[in-house]
């Protein structure tokens, strides 16, 4: 195995028995380390309720993966252990620093620790003082830890989650995870922009018409019923996924590429955000929910139908607004996102519009012959730029034609994880694709006024059937601009 410089390393996990663990973090950490990208110097430490064994939690482990190497998951699994958690018990954390002690002594880790939550965000400022205050925090080397969101459910609440955890850790040591910011289109997002001279000139408001964001879910809530109901699509998707996407698309070149400056450059665009008022949230944003329709041949049921979901809920699992960015580069361009359940196709997608030329010789005034620069994000990724050229053949007309690069990897198993990319940037200690705290309450601070007019039942909540791309209102959102909704599929 071609090993690289990576530190010797803990990873403790809270919440070692649920999902997310089996689903993401265990392969994630396996590809780490079949890569080579994690020393052999290394254990994982699960925590959570359940009465497990080290034997428990090893067998989890290697179900959760895949892989035919069977002596390398074997050797991988040995790196695992269990202890049974309760993060408001002292004595449980007298015990975690027990057992970190004993696996840094037979590993040789030098007190290198990342503290991984994966559990109820209502644990997060309980087991950062307790980690404090047991000492878990103070070793010879480094500490980290990394946070699942929801951070937070509104800007009071996250602005006292950072009081409560910045008591335990330092900013620089907090790493507030976004799969989507793990995702290599995401990330390729700067390459597109920074290292590229015909596209860097243009991106601006002098050349860009509008920018669309799609962020599209073909399933309903299934069993996350009632888990939504009270979070809905502006909190579970618009106050972090999108808003990052926006900040990427929208953040001026950084001096240099470290984490420090582009954090700098997207906490730039936040505060930029032109604020949308409470009493005129519905003049800029359409929230709508699902009712009952045909998907894949099949009748679907609406989301007021769903296991543990109010049968009079107003929670909006569809929303679609304009975003205005009040600086110099972006004045008058609007930012339109849309993001839903239970839509035609599932995609998440990001289309630049540049402006007509004044006198387009060849269209005669036609409409819809703009130049598109498509940056598709999944399931398929890859860049489309749309152009115009010449129709084949004597007739001399222009047609548009579309110039595609797709990242179809041949092993699509070497493709890494959005995780996996996130847990090996937290290693090397690279914070620049987790979110700073000042980006996280500026998102919570722009969304708020809106979730504030939402929670009334005075304001209409679009109705839209499953498996369309939302409610009417949502195109007209865009109609009122003189603009439309480009196509994902």
């Amino acid at each position: 195995m071609d090993l690289h410089s990576t530190p010797k390393t803990t990873i403790v996990i809270f919440g070692a028995t649920g999902d997310l663990a089996k689903r993401k973090l265990f392969p994630s950490i396996f590809n780490l380390y079949q890569a080579g990208k994690l020393s052999e110097e290394f254990a994982v430490v699960g925590l959570a309720r359940r009465e497990w064994s080290n034997f428990t939690l090893r067998e989890v482990v290697n179900e959760s993966i895949s892989s035919a190497n069977d002596d390398l998951i074997e050797k991988f699994c040995k790196h695992f252990y269990y202890l049974p958690f309760d993060v408001t018990r002292n004595d449980s954390y007298i015990n975690l620093d027990k057992l970190l002690k004993e696996v840094e002594d037979v590993y040789g880790i030098p007190g290198n620790r990342i503290f991984y939550m994966s559990t109820s965000p209502e644990f997060f400022g309980t087991i950062a003082s307790n980690l404090k205050a047991h000492q878990l925090t103070e070793t010879k080397g480094w500490t980290r830890l990394i946070i699942e969101k929801p951070f937070g459910r509104d800007a009071a609440s996250a602005e006292q989650l950072n009081n409560e955890i910045s008591q335990a850790f330092s900013e620089d040591e907090i790493y507030r995870i976004d799969h989507y910011l793990g995702k290599d289109m995401v990330q390729n997002i700067e390459v597109i922009r920074f290292a590229n001279s015909i596209f860097e000139p243009l991106w601006n408001n002098h050349y860009i018409s509008n920018v669309q964001i799609t962020l599209s879910e073909t399933l309903g809530v299934e069993d996350r019923g009632g888990y939504y109901d009270t979070s809905g699509a502006m909190r579970d998707m618009v106050q972090n996924h999108v808003l990052q996407l926006v900040s990427l698309l929208a953040m001026d070149p950084p001096i240099r590429l470290t984490p420090e400056e582009v954090r700098h450059e997207k906490i730039k665009v936040l505060r930029a955000l032109k604020p949308v008022a409470t009493d005129n949230a519905s003049e800029y944003f359409v929230r709508g929910q699902y009712i009952p329709g045909i998907m894949n041949d099949q009748e679907v049921p609406g989301y007021r139908s769903e296991e543990s979901v109010s049968p009079k809920s107003i929670t909006e699992t569809f929303v679609a607004g304009k975003l205005q960015i009040e600086n110099h580069r972006w004045t008058g361009v609007p930012f339109y996102i849309r993001t839903g359940k239970r839509l035609e196709s599932k995609t998440t997608k990001v289309i630049i519009e540049f402006k007509n030329m004044p006198l387009n010789l060849y269209f005669n005034g036609e409409k819809d012959t703009s130049n598109l620069l498509s940056i598709n994000i999944q399931p398929v990724e890859g860049i489309t730029l749309l152009l115009n050229g010449k129709k084949e053949g004597t007739s001399g007309e222009a047609v548009p034609v579309q110039l595609d690069y797709n990242n179809k990897n041949d092993d699509i198993s070497s493709t890494p994880e959005a995780y996996e990319r996130l847990i090996y940037n937290c290693l090397l200690g690279d914070a620049t694709n987790f979110a700073h705290s000042d980006e996280v309450l500026l998102s919570w601070k722009y969304v708020d006024p809106i979730l504030k007019a939402w929670q009334s039942d005075k304001v209409e909540i679009a109705e839209y059937e499953s498996g369309t791309m939302g409610p009417k209102a949502s195109d007209d959102l865009l109609a009122k601009d003189g603009n439309h909704w480009w196509p994902v599929n």
